[in-house]
């Protein structure tokens, strides 16, 4: 089993734990300490020995923040996780804030009401956020000073650094070599006038390099940094132990691998300007290259663009993915709907769903369908679990389903063409008239996105109410984005583009994003309905006075569940896609079932 169902988190231990930080505070001479779920790479998961946020506090949530002062602890978070901070922290020593409705300046300036002095690491925060923090603490005598890591002094069994191997990626998967990025991108540096620029988000330097890592689990990145100078030269900086084993393509062909103990020294003998991008950069790079006295420009890192526009062979490739591990979802379905109500738990369902992304993938593709990692832990929320937008089962949480409840299955693999994402929301037994209106709402805001067609040049900001829509009508809503961007056997959430109210990074073709809309009832259910879908030129219609319009190309199919929807709440073209959809998904996927699980998707998909 890729997943594990270990409750990492430890609440009892937050009260001593933060007394010793509050310890290393004074000793240091700081007033606060900032404590953030991030690593000097600004991932969304973390190797183990970067988990200090949940190590502190217990909070094991993908996002998230502490500020630890002498007399308050507050733990920052979204409305993804306010229900399991407040599981699992300790009421009397930690707070649970809500973010971003109360923004840290303000928290600060309400605890630290004579001024003081707050500590940061400056390998784990960025330009932007501590720009920002500055400003906005610039009249109330608080300043924020760099510091050692105090969480890291007092972790004395903190796991070392991942060791994970790095491999070459297929160019034909890749649709273009190392050598074609490399020259294309610094081209742009060139343009701008830039010399060079510094990579610090993995995912950016496995996509320019061709090639993989497993330092983070369901995420197949190589912790790491790199600077790509305006000539297409690259070096790459590793764990020194790594060197050995790097494939070839890491020391030839105008790139070159050094030890990570070689940054610091490369970067102060770099010829400016050197660009940096401040929403994902270290703080202490630019230090680095400040007090070097070599001048830096913030501008967009050079291959989150390049990267998120998917080409021909990379959206070939993931299509082959979402098919297998199309037919994989409907067999777990398959089997789930055989089970009966009471007979089956939480754990029982994300076990035998990896089971069947296992063998059916092995079995339809060989090697090539192999699941590699599943690309987040699977979300098996039933009944009041499933109201937690980001629920992860444990052995303390897992429930049985029970007559009456909702499933809310959120999962997705790792294959060496594609990295999947899907969401389907099941009734266990007889559904009440509740979650069908809502499932029903959630489901037309889900159609609309998928039949969309906008003008070019539209961010995600701007589709984003469009799903929300049928909610609203009903005073309903959902506290997560639309969608995120998705990369091809990379990180299941990828930037810059995704629909949500704060995106503003315009859609445009070869996108990957996901549609998934919700509706969540705290202690009573959830529901989720998530297809992954590719920004594409839309057809012409005749006789339209515009043109140049987009849509979306839906990438995988799976049947969406007939028995929670009121049909009579759908218009006659809501009714018409979804037929189409499930016609479709009988297509593609029914060659690919067998016995019950392929007489399940003929009743699956019958038309409405």
């Amino acid at each position: 089993m890729f997943q594990s169902f270990q409750d990492k988190a430890n609440p009892e231990q937050g009260p001593a734990r933060l007394a010793m930080l509050r310890d290393a505070m004074a000793r240091a001479g700081l007033d606060g300490f900032l404590v953030p779920r991030a690593d000097a790479h600004q991932g969304e998961y973390v190797a183990p020995g970067d988990e200090r946020l949940a190590w502190l506090t217990g909070f094991t949530g993908s996002a998230g923040f502490a500020a630890i002062t002498a007399e308050r602890a507050g733990v920052f978070v979204d409305g993804r996780y306010r229900t399991q901070v407040r599981v699992q922290t300790d009421p009397t020593a930690f707070q649970p804030v809500d973010w971003p409705e109360t923004k840290l300046a303000e928290w600060l300036t309400e605890t630290l009401t004579g001024g003081g002095r707050v500590g940061y690491d400056t390998w784990l925060h960025t330009p932007t956020e501590i720009g920002a923090l500055t400003e906005a603490l610039a009249a109330t005598g608080i300043t924020l000073v760099p510091s050692a890591n105090l969480v890291d002094a007092i972790w004395t069994d903190r796991p070392g650094p991942p060791m994970g191997q790095i491999t070459a990626y297929p160019d034909d998967l890749a649709g273009e070599t190392t050598a074609d990025k490399r020259t294309r991108l610094a081209a742009s540096l060139r343009a701008d006038g830039a010399r060079a620029a510094v990579l610090s988000l993995p995912d950016s330097i496995a996509w320019l390099l061709n090639i993989r890592g497993a330092d983070i689990p369901r995420n197949p990145v190589a912790h790491g940094f790199a600077i790509l100078h305006d000539d297409g030269r690259t070096q790459l900086f590793v764990n020194p132990a790594k060197l050995e084993s790097l494939p070839a393509s890491c020391n030839a062909d105008g790139v070159s691998a050094h030890s990570d103990t070689e940054l610091v020294t490369s970067l102060a003998q770099l010829t400016g300007p050197v660009r940096l991008d401040k929403s994902s950069i270290p703080v202490a790079i630019a230090d680095i290259l400040a007090d070097a006295g070599i001048p830096h420009q913030y501008g967009p890192e050079p291959c989150t663009l390049p990267k998120a526009r998917k080409n021909a062979a990379q959206l070939d490739a993931t299509r082959a993915a979402h098919l297998r591990d199309g037919a994989a979802v409907c067999e777990a379905l398959a089997w789930l709907d055989a089970q009966a109500p009471g007979s089956v738990t939480e754990i029982d369902v994300v076990t035998h769903l990896e089971e069947c992304r296992r063998t059916v993938g092995a079995r339809l593709d060989g090697d090539t369908g192999a699941l590699l990692d599943i690309s987040f832990d699977t979300i098996a929320g039933s009944g009041p679990n499933g109201a937690l937008a980001h629920y992860r089962v444990s052995e303390v949480s897992n429930r049985v389903l029970q007559d009456g409840d909702l499933l809310v299955l959120d999962s997705g693999g790792q294959y060496i063409d594609g990295t999947t994402d899907i969401t389907r929301t099941v009734p266990i037994g007889d559904p009440g008239p509740d979650e069908r209106a809502a499932f029903t709402r959630v489901l037309q805001g889900m159609i609309a996105i998928s039949r969309l067609r906008w003008p070019a040049g539209l961010s995600g900001r701007d589709l984003d109410p469009i799903a929300r829509y049928p909610l609203w009508l009903a005073d309903q809503d959902y506290n997560h984005g639309t969608g995120h961007g998705i990369g091809v056997f990379l990180c299941v959430h990828e930037g810059p583009q995704r629909i949500s109210r704060i995106s503003e990074v315009p859609l445009e073709p070869g996108m990957i994003v996901s549609n998934e809309p919700g509706y969540y009832r705290e202690g009573a259910f959830g529901i989720r309905i998530e297809n992954i879908v590719v920004v594409q030129d839309a057809e012409p219609l005749e006789g339209a006075d515009f043109t140049g319009k987009l849509s979306f190309e839906t990438l995988n199919y799976v049947p969406i569940d007939r028995r929670l929807i009121d049909v009579d709440r759908l218009s006659g073209d809501e009714r018409d896609w979804l037929d189409d959809y499930h016609m479709i998904c009988a297509e593609r996927i029914g060659p690919h079932l067998e016995g019950d699980a392929q007489a399940w998707l003929e009743e699956a998909t019958r038309p409405l």
